[in-house]
């Protein structure tokens, strides 16, 4: 017999894979934390564009197979975690924190690397 207290389980949908995704990131990126009011974890952009490039893939092998409203969540939920990685980025490139999010080769350019729908080709998608 199940506990009364115990939460319901959402559906296993869609809707809730994309939101699950976007809380992840949301957490990596040092948005969100559930400790102390005050608390705040260190983002990891290494784990952060992975969920972003996560939820891009989603969005191209699902590409005209949606719905309305599950289009709207991921198209509005990557265009708020891209904008949200740059942003964090750039705070801590201002605060001299180094980060993970180097790349591995040594590579001078440390500059984000958003990847779009397109795999990050420039190409425009529609």
């Amino acid at each position: 017999m199940a506990d009364s207290t115990e939460l319901p389980i959402p559906p296993a949908d869609f809707l809730f894979l994309v939101e699950s995704i976007l809380m992840q990131a949301q957490v990596q990126l040092g948005l969100l934390s559930f400790g102390e009011k005050d608390e705040h974890p260190e983002p990891n952009l290494p784990l952060a564009r992975h969920s972003i490039d996560l939820l891009a893939m989603l969005q191209e092998k699902t590409r005209g197979n949606l719905t309305t409203e599950e289009q709207r969540l991921v198209e509005n939920g990557l265009t708020e975690l891209r904008f949200r990685f740059v942003q964090v980025s750039d705070e801590l490139k201002r605060a001299g924190k180094s980060t993970a999010s180097a790349p591995a080769s040594g590579a001078a350019d440390e500059s984000p690397l958003i990847v779009t729908a397109d795999g990050g080709k420039g190409t425009k998608t529609g």
